[in-house]
């Protein structure tokens, strides 16, 4: 799964959570590497509890263009963070300033380094019918979800495994900063979107910039922070949840769940709904 200090072997925990009163009204624990796919089955999940006057936010793990296509045409009413969202938004005008700050996790720095050649797709074995690739080491990368769209272009997106990226030979001649990116990523692209989608897709995008970045938007959006957050820190820090301690989807997704009961029977508790 991919976060902000790379990617890492694990799980993605969703939780979809009511603005009102904190509680988890939906969540599943997924093998998956991003998050762009679950946003649909969590909507649909859910559908039961729309109302007129309900409003989906999600930040920019969600942003897709299949995303808003389908929200649109299913009429349900949210603002997706995109990934440039904070640079058009004058709040976070400073927020360079902290990058040159150090780090213990994560190095932030963007020295100026010479770029090495390295495999390009053609020295990785694609196979389109069976979808699958091996790298010039003879390891099966994962594949990344379906068809996706890069700058008008469609194809097929691949990703390394840590565990054979890590101790590879190869690893030098495969990634241009071996020492601080983990796995290798690479596409295969067959094609162009229509002209038309193309328009569509920007009509899309730019309705949902207008919207986020209308103040009313802005202050709509700026809920999901103190809906969701506070949700996910009390799991993990109050909780003592911080890592899972079972193996496979199925025993690892029973574990999210008893914890986000739990969470939800405290926040009643807190609430009166006992009394």
């Amino acid at each position: 799964m991919a976060t902000s200090k790379g990617v890492i072997q694990g799980y993605t925990a969703v939780a979809t959570v009511d603005a009102a009163h904190q509680i988890i009204v939906d969540t599943q624990a997924y093998g998956v590497g991003a998050e762009q796919e679950l946003l649909l089955p969590v909507v649909a999940a859910t559908s039961a509890l729309l109302s007129a006057a309900t409003l989906i936010t999600a930040d920019a793990g969600y942003h897709s263009e299949a995303n808003l296509r389908a929200l649109a045409e299913a009429d349900v009413p949210a603002l997706i963070a995109d990934g440039k969202m904070r640079q058009r938004d004058e709040r976070f005008a400073t927020q360079a300033r902290y990058t040159a700050l150090p780090n213990p996790l994560h190095d932030k720095s963007r020295a100026v380094r010479a770029t090495p050649e390295v495999f390009g797709p053609g020295d990785f074995q694609y196979d389109p019918v069976a979808r699958t690739c091996v790298c010039p080491a003879g390891k099966r990368l994962q594949r990344r979800g379906g068809a996706r769209v890069t700058r008008d272009h469609v194809g097929a997106h691949f990703q390394g495994a840590k565990r054979d990226s890590g101790p590879c030979a190869l690893r030098a001649r495969c990634l241009r900063t071996p020492a601080t990116t983990l796995v290798r990523n690479v596409a295969f692209f067959h094609g162009r979107i229509s002209t038309r989608e193309v328009n569509q897709s920007a009509r899309m995008r730019a309705r949902m910039r207008e919207r986020i970045d209308a103040p009313a938007g802005r202050a709509q959006y700026a809920r999901r922070f103190a809906t969701v957050e506070p949700v996910f820190a009390n799991l993990r820090a109050n909780k003592r949840l911080d890592r899972f301690t079972l193996r496979g989807r199925h025993k690892l997704d029973t574990q999210w769940k008893l914890y986000c009961l739990v969470h939800n029977i405290e926040k009643l508790a807190n609430t009166g709904y006992a009394a």
